[in-house]
């Protein structure tokens, strides 16, 4: 009988009975037959050799003792079958069994244990495995298995059938069986490793087997499938149904490595959608009353285009296994984010999404918006009038009811359009094309500089925020100009001509009418806000196509509009496919990765065609375009959403909140640089969600849209910031940190970047020079066969400079190595003296028991491996050790400095507990120094060690310092922070010898060190913690293993503006690389370190792209979050605009106003009692009571700036300029505060400012004085009565409302 290994797996678990027996036996026979090459005989000749087996095999027992001992290489086969008149005539014969419950021992048990369980091998047990249960690989489970042999031995009925059951088991231990075995163990794991783990996931397969098969049947059915293509369709269901069992590991559109359990489902997924779609045309087809439309010109017939789209769809199932095989479809959810992302962006307006759940949230909001909106639209042209624009628009902004309910877009048609049309054209040039190329690097490709530069242009490191530059406020003005007023004016314009002339004249009847005309101005007016940059093109080229070159295709202007969005949108993409193909392939630029790129390169000439072809699907379906392998050949892959990756990797820091204590002390896990340096990118992280927002909008990155690539560098930063999301005001990004220290490749390619290209006179073969503030031909020319462009060259962001110093050539000598201990037994007593548990230390009678033996002046610390003459300033050389006298001559008198600054007075003569103390405290330190040392300070490798061992905070305890357990805060407080601030002052020695060694002076450094330098490791939490604090500076020591060096470096943090340069990448040429990484290293398994496709290429950056991959495609340091950015973070930007415009915003304005009318009403009759006659006479013709008012009340300030800037700092009566020119009543009421920070805390601090200046004036006027008259004129200080200021506390004391 045949059998497989399938049918093994099958009878897995099953134990044989009389029953199945012989279907076990036969099936191992077979297997044993074909695992020793032996060809199937027939029955005949079978039997005389199995009656022979029998009889030399009748006693199992003895066969395996003579087995076991003789190891005879020649083993008896079993028998194929067994006759059935053979069982029936051997007499029955029954062995007593035991019940593995029974309390005898396992030798009680059954006599044969010895002989059988424990000398089972791997084979063997694997083989039982196989029989009896999957479990039984040890002893026991042995044991177990030959318990259940002795009990189906009893149930079989003769004794011949039992000796063939042996025969089975011994050919079972075979070596043939075994190496049989091995390839069946893998086949196993691997079917183990598919098999579904939850319930939920075996009800959706079993689901979704019942779903294909419905669905084929149905179709099936219906007759849509004929002739041979049957049969596909009958594969198709089979290879879906097969994937639900056993699913393909890895898959083309697998997006990481290992087995990914999404990929069973979907194949089944994409079948019963396909299916779905075919059975509901095929409903729809067989309906008589299919309209038929015609639009832009174009007949159209809804039952033939809705037939080519069935046969579309079927053609497309027919191809399953072959689309499925390269790729083309991604993993079910990454599909769905997909599809709506794109439903959401072209038909909406909306923008990229971040997750499953943000894409459903999108397109729900934008369909609960579009509902909304076709109610009201649909009522409107119902009743023939245009209420639905007058009841959206006055919840909206009353401004727009205002022009709408006025008509003027009716009764100055089409003047007012065509106004609109000029204005926006004229405005998205210049805010769009003209002022972001005069800000380019190269403006044209041409110019050798920017034509507008910022202030910080020439500086060579600006130390300052970025300066607002005029043209910085022109283009903010006009991008709010165009998106606040001119836009939603075209739209609301569009909106009223065609929903006018759509109440006259219904196309595609009322409802469709209704819903195009409310999808295309949703659509156009969330586009002018989340992509304003190519908005002015579209119209304009709307504007040329259905007004010049087609004028009868013409529908109406919003559908117009909105159908050459979409077109624009993918002729923009089609565009940069093409620029990423011809820059990859150009053959004066090729950079050859591998031999198989050299071979690729000629091969693509001949099928450009197919090429060109694969560009246009893939620029309709939105999916990347990558190059197979690095090469020239490119191939289609499946699509994906512009967030692009599937599984949202992040970067984890390791440190020592994350990471086992084992690990910590002797192996230093996460010390590597790219852990430690990875801190710097989630600095930068940070710095970028507060000023990137505002910084695009400001127009300092150029144009923009969701999917561009940016690559900011400096002399060590380089970072890869995707934009995902772009909304009104916010932007979601993700930064990819590369390596510091990178590769050959990504050194080349980082060159390739910050090298200019201005002295380049080449012109062809010669050198003839350029013209003056121009590029040379060459360079020119070069540039534009480029993928990436810099925007900006001086880009200022927060982080940190680093500098790094070798402390092997810090401490290569003994007098630095004794400098350093000096200074670590002085911060020793610093820390000491100013710990507030002093007191407690020098009265705990344990403490003081324990440290009887350095009262003592005679005693003598003489560990050599410890102290030396060399390192220790107190050393006696001829007593060959430390004592207390020798510690008191060289460090008393800094004790009793430190002693002398403490507020309560402490002993500090020779003999007082401090100094005996502070001399145990530096023992111990200098003790533990030497056993982190290895007991071999004098060597500079070891000492190093140690020291770094310390900084760490590892300190190996010898017994006789174990007085200091204590209380550990001796350790923690006082010697672990003495080993770090004595880092930092060694490191001062080399700047200011003669002033660190003055008592005052160093006692000065520590205390300032304190409070304004952070020292720690780099594995500290309190390391990371104090980096994204902005800590000014921090120091720490690293030990840098790389390459075969073993180097300790000092690394001192600055804060400071660091400068980066600003590089723009064709989006599609990253999408295309990381695509092409994917399949190469997912499906395509390709592990090679060095292969062609992460080889450097200048002209795509390919090895930087490519790096930022997420590991373990890629090799990033740091991979952010999906991090958010708002406008009204950036303080630049808020300066101009007065930040976001919130209810909480307008009433904390109001209220400003109305307490300065108060307390002007409240100071007006002071004033005019107070006032001497010859004094208003002089004031009287400067000043009008209109002007005063209106000057107190508003000011010289736009509405949007007196909300965040002048309105709370104006409420307390602060001098600005305003007020001192416009009135002649000048209320004094303290320093003015104008920062937005401190005007939030005006209720305290400015009502001790108003008592204060009211007692002052209170004494000026006593004395006859003028000291509280204003610095402008002569005005005189009219102060309202504390009490009437309390009473306007009181009415208006609200924080949130004052």
């Amino acid at each position: 009988m045949t059998s497989s290994k399938s049918d093994l797996e099958a009878k897995e678990g099953q134990i044989p009975n009389e029953s199945n027996f012989l279907e076990f036996v036969s099936l191992l026979g077979s297997l044993s037959t074909r695992g020793c090459g032996a060809s199937t005989q027939d029955e005949e000749g079978l039997e005389p050799k199995q009656e022979e087996n029998l009889s030399t095999t009748s006693r199992p027992d003895d066969t395996l003792a003579e087995t076991n001992t003789e190891n005879k290489p020649e083993r008896p086969k079993p028998p194929s079958s067994l006759p059935t008149d053979t069982l029936k005539a051997i007499p029955l014969t029954h062995i007593p069994i035991v019940s593995p419950d029974s309390p005898q021992t396992d030798r009680e048990k059954d006599p044969d244990y010895d002989s059988l369980p424990s000398q089972t091998s791997q084979s063997e047990s694997s083989m039982l495995q196989v029989i009896c249960r999957p479990e039984a690989t040890n002893k026991e489970d042995a044991y177990t298995f030959h318990t259940v042999h002795m009990t189906c031995c009893q149930l079989l009925p003769t004794r011949s059938v039992r000796t063939a059951w042996w025969e089975v088991t011994l050919t079972a231990r075979s070596s043939d069986v075994s190496s049989l075995h091995t390839g069946f163990g893998h086949e196993e794991r691997t079917l183990r490793s598919s098999r579904n783990q939850e319930v939920l996931e075996n009800l959706v397969a079993v689901f979704m087997a019942f779903l294909v098969s419905f669905l084929g049947f149905v179709l099936l059915n219906h007759g849509c499938f004929k002739d041979f293509w049957v049969f596909q369709f009958c594969l198709v269901i089979a290879s879906c149904q097969y994937s639900l069992l056993k699913s393909v590991q890895p898959d083309a559109a697998s997006p990481s490595h290992g087995h990914n359990q999404l990929v069973a489902y979907g194949r089944a997924a994409y079948f019963c959608i396909f299916c779905a779609l075919i059975w509901l045309l095929e409903q729809l087809l067989r309906r008589k009353d299919l309209p038929v439309s015609t639009l832009y010109g174009v007949t159209i017939v809804c039952h033939d285009a809705l037939h080519f789209l069935r046969d579309l769809l079927v053609g497309f199932t027919y191809c399953f296994p072959i689309t499925f095989l390269v790729g083309l479809f991604p993993q079910i959810n990454t599909f769905t984010i997909y599809l709506l992302e794109q439903i959401d962006m072209h038909l909406f307006g909306g923008t990229a999404a971040t997750s499953l759940i943000s894409a459903v949230y999108s397109i729900l909001r934008s369909l609960i918006a579009l509902s909304l909106l076709y109610g009201f639209c649909f009522g409107a042209l119902k009743k023939e009038i245009l209420l639905s624009d007058v009841v959206v628009c006055s919840v909206a902004y009353i401004l727009t009811f205002a022009i709408t309910a006025s008509t003027v877009f009716l009764s100055l048609k089409p003047f007012v359009t065509i106004v609109l049309y000029a204005l926006a054209g004229t405005v998205g040039f210049v805010t769009h094309y003209l002022i972001p190329q005069l800000r380019k690097h190269h403006p044209w490709l041409w110019i050798s500089h920017p034509v507008l530069k910022t202030k910080e242009y020439h500086q060579f490191e600006p130390r300052e925020d970025a300066v607002l530059m005029w043209f910085e406020r022109l283009y903010v003005g006009l991008l709010c100009f165009e998106k606040y007023v001119v836009y939603p004016a075209i739209v609301l314009s569009a909106l009223t001509n065609d929903g006018f002339a759509l109440s006259h004249r219904k196309k595609l009847g009322i409802h469709c009418d209704v819903l195009l005309t409310t999808v295309a101005g949703l659509k156009l007016l969330r586009s002018s806000f989340c992509n304003p940059s190519f908005q002015f093109l579209t119209l304009l080229f709307t504007l040329v196509f259905f007004h010049f070159d087609c004028p009868r295709a013409s529908e109406s202007f919003l559908l117009d509009f909105f159908i050459m969005s979409i077109v624009f949108h993918k002729m923009r993409e089609l565009l940069l496919k093409l620029h990423f193909i011809l820059v990859y392939i150009a053959p004066w630029q090729i950079a050859w990765g591998s031999a198989f790129h050299a071979f690729a390169q000629p091969f693509a000439v001949p099928h450009s065609a197919m090429l060109l072809l694969q560009t246009l699907l893939t620029t309709i379906f939105y999916t990347p375009l990558a190059p197979f392998l690095g090469s020239a050949i490119f191939i289609s892959s499946y699509p994906r959403p512009i967030k692009f990756w599937e599984r949202n990797y992040n970067t984890k820091r390791i440190d020592n909140s994350n990471s086992r204590l084992v690990s910590q002390v002797d192996k230093e896990t996460g010390c590597d640089d790219n852990n430690l340096n990875s801190i710097f990118y989630e600095y930068l992280t940070r710095s970028l969600q507060h000023s990137l927002c505002g910084d695009l909008m400001l127009g300092r990155w150029g144009n923009y849209s969701a999917g561009d690539c940016f690559i900011l560098a400096s002399d060590y930063l380089n970072a890869l910031v995707h934009l995902v999301e772009i909304g009104n005001g916010l932007v979601t990004f993700q930064l990819r940190g590369l390596e510091f220290r990178g590769t050959y490749c990504q050194q080349r390619e980082v060159e390739a970047i910050t090298e200019g290209v201005e002295e380049d006179d080449a012109c062809c073969c010669c050198e003839p020079g350029h013209l003056p503030h121009m590029l040379s031909c060459n360079a020119a020319f070069n540039l534009r066969w480029l993928a990436w462009e810099v925007m900006a060259t001086k880009y200022l962001l927060e982080g940190y400079s680093i500098s790094e110093n070798n402390a092997a050539t810090m401490l290569q000598v003994y007098d630095l190595r004794k400098l350093l201990i000096t200074y670590y037994l002085k911060s020793i007593i610093y820390y000491l003296v100013h710990s507030p548990k002093l007191s407690t230390w020098l009265k705990d009678a344990n403490v003081q028991e324990a440290l009887q033996s350095y009262t003592k002046w005679h005693h003598i610390e003489r560990d050599p491996q410890v102290f030396s003459v060399k390192i220790d300033e107190d050393y006696v050389h001829c007593l060959q050790g430390v004592t207390r006298a020798s510690f008191c001559n060289v460090y008393l008198e800094w004790i009793q400095f430190c002693a002398g600054k403490m507020e309560t007075p402490v002993d500090s003569d020779e003999d007082s507990p401090l100094v005996t103390l502070s001399y145990a405290l530096s023992v111990l330190g200098r003790r533990s120094l030497g056993t982190a040392s290895h007991n071999m300070s004098n060597s500079l490798e070891s000492f190093l060690y140690g020291f770094n061992t310390l900084f760490k905070g590892d300190f190996r305890i010898a017994p006789k310092d174990e007085w200091v357990f204590a209380d550990l805060d001796l350790l923690q407080k006082v010697v672990a922070p003495a080993v770090r601030m004595s880092l930092k002052l060694h490191q001062d020695h080399f700047t200011c010898l003669e002033e660190t060694e003055e008592a005052s002076i160093l006692y000065e450094a520590i205390t300032n060190y304190r409070s304004s330098l952070v020292i720690c490791h780099e594995s500290d939490p309190a390391w990371r913690k104090a980096v994204l604090s902005s800590r000014d500076t921090l120091l720490t020591l690293r030990h840098m293993i790389d390459d075969g060096t073993d180097e300790y470096k000092i690394i001192m943090l600055y804060k400071r503006h660091l400068s980066f340069k600003v590089i723009k990448i064709n989006k599609e040429c990253v999408r295309g690389l990381w695509a092409g990484q994917q399949q190469e290293l997912v499906f395509l398994r390709n592990r090679n370190p060095e292969r062609g496709s992460i080889q450097n290429s200048k002209q795509a950056l390919r090895n930087m792209v490519n790096s930022s991959c997420d590991q373990p495609l890629g090799y990033p340091m740091y991979v952010s979050p999906l991090t958010t950015s708002y406008a009204g973070t950036h303080r630049t930007l808020r300066s101009i605009g007065g930040g976001a415009l919130s209810l909480d915003a307008i009433r904390s304005w109001l209220c400003s106003k109305w307490l300065r009318l108060l307390m002007f009403v409240l100071c007006a009759p002071k004033h005019q009692l107070t006032e001497p006659s010859d004094v208003r006479g002089l004031a009287s013709p400067q000043v009008s009571s209109s002007s005063s008012t209106l000057s107190l009340l508003f000011g010289k300030r736009s509405f949007s700036s007196g909300l965040v800037i002048s309105g709370l700092s104006a409420a307390e009566g602060g001098n600005t300029t305003d007020t001192q020119s416009s009135s002649s009543v000048n209320i004094a009421m303290g320093p003015s505060h104008r920062s937005s920070s401190r005007a939030t805390q005006w209720t305290s601090e400015p009502y001790e400012s108003i008592d204060v200046t009211y007692s002052n004036a209170g004494i000026a006027a006593k004395d006859g004085t003028q000291s509280g008259t204003n610095s402008v004129g002569s005005d005189i200080v009219a102060i309202p009565h504390r009490s009437h200021v309390k009473h306007v506390y009181k009415a208006f004391g609200s924080v949130g409302c004052l």
